[in-house]
């Protein structure tokens, strides 16, 4: 699934290609047809992404919610549009580009209070200037639950995925299995200024790099990392490597339907 980043890289795309100007709406699929057509030629206003949400606003027509969920994407190119290919569930085209979404989680028209009531089941998103650490600090200082499981819900912070959740703790040593109650203060307020550090800079280049550069692979000769999702990280997918820092084995368990990996001696319980 789609980290934050990418749902943020996605709504200023869509903001600097689409906004400002009536936008063509069509559902080749079918399946948001009679919301399409009620957007269809209306100008976009603006687009913004809380944590792994996408908002395209069209004022009083109504906010498009895309939630790409494990199988979404958006594909994106210059005008003249080509025929729809697959089950595209919206089209947008503009008066340079055209994009297609296919396979989304949710795509569908909602209003204002509809929209609002979706944010106010999210956590903090670090990569949003209206973010209040202090919020998710309030749930995971009286929790039980591993700070693992914590850092994925996204009620407690929003945009936080699996890559993010396993390189900030590493980061910091933090063992996944703490309880939320058990960490200290002072180590959260390191934790979220990191992850929105390595947050934005996931915006800026389109993946999700947390190796410092003593341990890439210039500085230590190793080979660069072979993965689908791209960039250097210390024990993401790395189950049974070498750690990069101590050489221990990196581990991997199941925690809450997900998988979780790190590295026992950086990582203590």
């Amino acid at each position: 699934m789609p980290e934050g980043h990418t749902l943020h890289r996605l709504a200023r795309l869509h903001k600097r290609r689409y906004a400002g100007a009536p936008v063509s709406v069509s559902s080749p699929q079918g399946r948001f047809a009679a919301e399409a057509s009620r957007l269809d030629g209306r100008v976009l206003v603006s687009a913004e992404a809380h944590g792994k949400h996408l908002f395209h606003h069209y004022g009083p027509q109504g906010t498009v919610h895309v939630h790409l969920g494990l199988y979404g994407t958006f594909g994106e190119a210059k005008l003249p549009a080509s025929a729809p290919v697959g089950q595209v569930r919206m089209r947008l085209e503009g008066r340079t580009h055209w994009t297609d979404l296919r396979g989304p989680t949710r795509c569908e028209l909602l209003d204002e209070a509809q929209v609002d009531a979706i944010k106010a089941r999210l956590g903090p998103d670090p990569l949003r200037a209206d973010a209040d650490p202090d919020r998710a600090w309030a749930r995971i200082s009286r929790s039980r639950t591993s700070i693992a499981a914590l850092l994925m819900d996204q009620s407690v912070l929003a945009g936080v995925g699996n890559v993010y959740r396993a390189e900030v703790l590493f980061r910091h040593g933090v063992p996944p299995l703490l309880a939320g109650r058990e960490l200290d203060r002072a180590l959260w307020d390191d934790m979220w200024a990191d992850l929105v550090a390595l947050m934005r800079d996931g915006v800026r280049v389109g993946r999700i790099d947390t190796v410092a550069p003593e341990h890439l692979p210039e500085a230590t000769g190793r080979a660069p990392r072979q993965d689908r999702h791209g960039g250097e990280v210390y024990v993401y997918r790395r189950a049974g490597e070498e750690c990069l820092v101590c050489g221990t084995s990196v581990a991997h368990a199941d925690l809450v339907g997900r998988n979780l990996y790190w590295c026992p001696a950086c990582q203590p319980a």
